[in-house]
């Protein structure tokens, strides 16, 4: 039984040295220490065949050549897996480098940078204001009275009696006309939180642009210039847009604004719902009330405002029929951008 021992371990020595890779290493694994066919199985299956006396000796000896051939496996596979880590690592500079992805804005945030811009050039400037808002300025402030419908908890998000996720941008025209002093030309894009049915052209946290104008002798003529001003430089001098009568609290007279579908021509789709035209937000000439609240003579300084939704803007510019895309962060869609 020695002498055969000693054979294995020379034998085994020899073979683990010569070893070229894992995949040889692995096979002298299972050749000298598996459980199926291995040479020390065979080995543990003569040992009671030898006589009683000799079995402890035996055992031992064979237990301790198994455990040196383990050894010996285990080191060189180490030592092969050290080696190939190192040839990984070495860097050839002769290779061309390797040109890194490069991200880019999100469509709401193209948007809103040209919506910017934009305003920039027009003499705007850009402003922000809280997401979180009182009574006063989310409502009050805007003529918004309190038995109002627009105030109900089914239509905004109430964090205490007084407290709101804002409902819309105009807050911040107010907080600016308690702070400046006329004339004003602001825009103010943000967030704003509605519980709505999430479908196709809703969702309950939208983007929104607040524009305001305040000075001596503005009139809704300026407001239809530079509405159609905008609304052209961001989509074209082909687009059409059109301001139909309609009612706000915070304005009087009151107009909706609508442009021609740029993803249908016109012709009626999914987004425009048939109809050709998609409503872009409201817009108006600023109540008296409103002025009054703030701190603004009504008799001296008229002005306009406008709320404008930035994701149904997204949608047209990039012929998107979801807004729900927007939000569900799938880099399939972001990368076309």
């Amino acid at each position: 039984m020695k002498d055969e021992l000693d054979r294995i371990l020379a034998e085994a020595k020899t073979a683990v040295a010569a070893a070229s890779s894992p995949e040889d290493i692995e096979a002298l694994r299972v050749k000298y220490l598996g459980r199926k066919g291995g040479v020390f199985r065979d080995i543990m299956a003569k040992l009671p065949q030898l006589p009683p006396e000799e079995r402890p000796a035996a055992g031992q000896l064979a237990n301790a050549v198994k455990q040196q051939i383990s050894a010996l496996i285990e080191k060189r596979a180490a030592a092969l897996s050290a080696s190939t880590v190192a040839v990984k690592e070495i860097l050839d500079v002769t290779l061309p480098g390797r040109k890194r992805p490069l991200g880019a804005y999100h469509p709401i945030m193209q948007v809103t940078r040209d919506i910017k811009r934009i305003f920039h050039q027009l003499g705007f400037e850009w402003v922000d204001g809280p997401e979180i808002e009182d009574e006063w300025h989310n409502f009050d402030a805007l003529n918004i009275p309190p038995n109002h419908p627009a105030r109900g908890e089914t239509d905004n998000f109430y964090i205490t009696d007084d407290l709101i996720i804002r409902s819309q941008t105009s807050s911040v025209q107010v907080r600016v006309m308690e702070k400046q002093k006329p004339p004003i030309r602001i825009i103010a894009p943000g967030r704003a939180y509605r519980p709505d049915t999430v479908d196709a052209t809703h969702m309950f946290m939208f983007h929104q642009v607040e524009l305001l104008m305040v000075d001596k002798g503005l009139t809704f003529v300026d407001l239809k210039n530079i509405t159609t001003l905008f609304l052209r430089g961001l989509f074209g001098p082909e687009v059409k847009v059109r301001m139909r009568p309609s009612y706000f609290p915070f304005t009087e007279p009151s107009a909706e604004t609508d442009i021609s579908c740029l993803v249908c021509k016109g012709a009626g789709c999914r987004v425009c719902k048939q109809s050709g035209w998609l409503e872009m937000g409201g817009s108006g000439m600023v109540d008296p009330n409103v002025f009054k609240a703030v701190g603004i003579d009504p008799e001296v300084y008229t002005g306009f405002a406008f709320g404008f939704g930035i994701d149904r803007l997204a949608l047209m510019r990039y012929g998107i029929d979801d807004i729900r895309l927007l939000t569900e962060n799938d880099l399939r869609f972001l990368k076309q951008f």
